[in-house]
């Protein structure tokens, strides 16, 4: 089992600046901490989780750490031409000396579509047209590629990565369409902090009838240890709260006259289940030392090859540091 840090930079004093700073702090302390990797999620329009740029925080960390794994949860990527993430993604590598994980999603936020031009209907199509093609370029061969939206004509992608093959994460809830998407490249599953385990488990076993083996599977939860289990869920929950009604209103905007109501009805529901409050809380790992660890082996019992990232989960930036130490002198040695 890797163990991962889930990084928002969520921004609950108000000031952007320091938002930013702790959380490039706790990638420092959890790679002090000896944990495997941490992952940078991607927000536009946002003022909470204030990381429109994850790939310039994986530089910064890429500096200021020295051996824990970088990756992306994810790079948004209909909202980037393939060819310049491509080398944005190979350059980090680079400069971090071959520590990068890419991880990738559709995105589906309002704002998101509008400003950069992209209907949600389109989103999926285009996630996978970029990421074959990004998965292409990093190969070191002139790239063919002639997609319904990606098209790219002979490029011969410079400089190229360090790692032969980059480790590509494709971010899904419990769609069958994104889940044979990764088996059939082989790529890894990114599974929302609301997965339960018995979906997450549906998802393991559905890439596996495609594939013929497990996915390597990154499953974020949110993380509260305390003295009692009480302690705990009453911490976590404020934070919980505040990060569910941000998310909600980025994506409260009004309905395109060009989309069909009843498919835009749909996905605002998937978009709800994605950011569903009670299922971050009972799929969490939350509680006493004891109760952390009971939740996390029965995870580890189910699920082979599974990258465990924690989203340290209160509104206090101190408490998030004891959270993450407690967790590695308490927890980690017995799992």
């Amino acid at each position: 089992m890797k163990i991962g840090l889930f990084c928002l930079a969520e921004n609950y004093s108000g000031n952007v600046n320091e938002s930013i700073l702790e959380q490039l702090h706790l990638v420092e302390l959890a790679d002090e901490l000896g944990f495997d990797e941490a992952w940078f999620g991607e927000h536009h329009f946002n003022a909470f989780s204030v990381i429109p740029d994850p790939a310039s925080m994986i530089a910064y960390c890429a500096a200021s750490t020295g051996r824990i794994r970088l990756g992306t949860a994810g790079f948004l990527a209909p909202f980037y031409h393939p060819v310049r993430l491509a080398e944005s993604i190979a350059v980090l590598d680079n400069l971090s000396k071959g520590r990068i994980n890419a991880g990738f999603a559709k995105g589906g936020f309002a704002p998101d579509t509008r400003h950069f031009v992209r209907s949600k209907e389109e989103l999926k199509i285009v996630m996978f047209e970029t990421v074959e093609s990004i998965d292409l370029l990093l190969h070191g061969k002139p790239t063919e590629y002639n997609g319904q939206f990606v098209h790219i004509n002979n490029a011969l992608l410079a400089p190229l990565p360090l790692q032969q093959e980059i480790p590509f994460y494709i971010a899904t809830f419990s769609s069958e369409e994104t889940i044979a998407f990764a088996a059939t490249h082989g790529y890894g599953l990114m599974m929302s902090q609301g997965a339960s385990l018995d979906e997450c488990i549906e998802a393991r076993n559905f890439y596996r009838s495609i594939a013929g083996h497990d996915p390597q599977m990154v499953v974020m939860r949110v993380f509260y240890v305390a003295e009692t289990t009480d302690e705990a869920q009453c911490g976590a929950i404020p934070g919980i709260d505040h990060f569910v009604k941000c998310m909600r209103a980025a994506q409260a905007e009004q309905i395109q006259p060009h989309f069909d109501p009843e498919n835009y009805k749909a996905l605002l529901e998937e978009r709800n289940a994605f950011f569903n409050g009670a299922k971050f809380f009972e799929n969490g790992i939350i509680g006493s030392v004891e109760e952390c660890l009971k939740t996390i082996k029965t995870i580890q019992k189910e699920l082979s090859n599974i990258h465990l990232v924690l989203k340290p989960s209160s509104t206090d930036y101190g408490q998030n540091r004891w959270m993450l130490s407690r967790f590695n002198t308490e927890i980690r040695p017995y799992i």
